[in-house]
């Protein structure tokens, strides 16, 4: 294993990082036992407690098999792993990415308008008035960082009107995995969180209960962005 010393002791977030990292990379292989904890404290420099409640994490996301009295395998985390691993994967040992990052906008661009569809089937007043502040509070924002946050937002209570805790479930980690790269994401999302009249257009679908026309909509919205997000990721992943 290609594992480093850690700078600093009781730090189970990068013992599980690095661990995340060796198993994501292949370099820990499905099946394969997994050092003792001793031996993880010692190559890592850390204690025993901090290697313990990495690994705890590590079974809690599905990527260790642990047997009472046996050894400690790694699992196939493209098998067993959950959403919740997004973030982590998108961004390891302070690199992003690209291929995860493209898979997130891909699921983005094929979520978003079911979930419109739904909240245009499922719509209430109370939902469309939600929606129609969330949009102005947008257009308020002149900040690009503050408008995608606002964007955030607005699919949030989309969501919400969706109704639907699998889509909710999915919503939560994506935008957990989303948010901390806001920032640099901006120049790229000013071509949706900018188009206000879009986002009308999408409520007023919703308003009228008009799935098809909601995923259209919605479609319409979320594909300039993603679009552009995805033709820079391609020219990453070929460098």
């Amino acid at each position: 294993m290609a594992l480093k010393p850690i700078s600093r002791r009781l730090l189970p977030d990068q013992v599980f990082d690095q661990i995340l990292s060796e198993v994501v990379d292949g370099e820990l292989e499905a099946g394969e036992s997994l050092p003792s904890e001793r031996r993880l404290a010692e190559v890592l420099g850390v204690s025993r407690p901090a290697v313990r409640e990495a690994l705890q994490r590590m079974a809690q996301a599905r990527l260790l098999q642990v047997r009472h009295g046996g050894a400690t395998t790694i699992r196939e985390f493209r098998r067993f792993a959950g959403l919740d691993l997004l973030p982590q994967l998108l961004v390891r040992n302070d690199e992003l990415d690209v291929g995860v990052a493209r898979s997130i906008l891909e699921a983005r661009v094929a979520i978003g308008p079911h979930v419109a569809a739904l909240a245009a089937e499922r719509s209430t007043p109370a939902l469309v008035d939600i929606l129609n502040r969330a949009v102005d509070a947008l257009e308020s924002d002149a900040d690009p960082v503050a408008r995608q946050h606002s964007a955030l937002s607005f699919w949030d209570h989309v969501v919400d009107g969706a109704d639907s805790i699998v889509f909710r479930l999915m919503f939560n980690s994506l935008r957990a995995a989303y948010e901390p790269v806001v920032a640099a994401l901006a120049s790229h999302m000013e071509a949706e969180v900018g188009q206000i009249a879009s986002y009308r257009k999408l409520v007023a679908t919703i308003a009228a209960g008009e799935p098809d026309a909601a995923l259209l909509a919605a479609q319409e919205l979320l594909r300039p962005a993603t679009t552009s997000l995805l033709s820079a990721v391609r020219e990453l992943e070929e460098i």
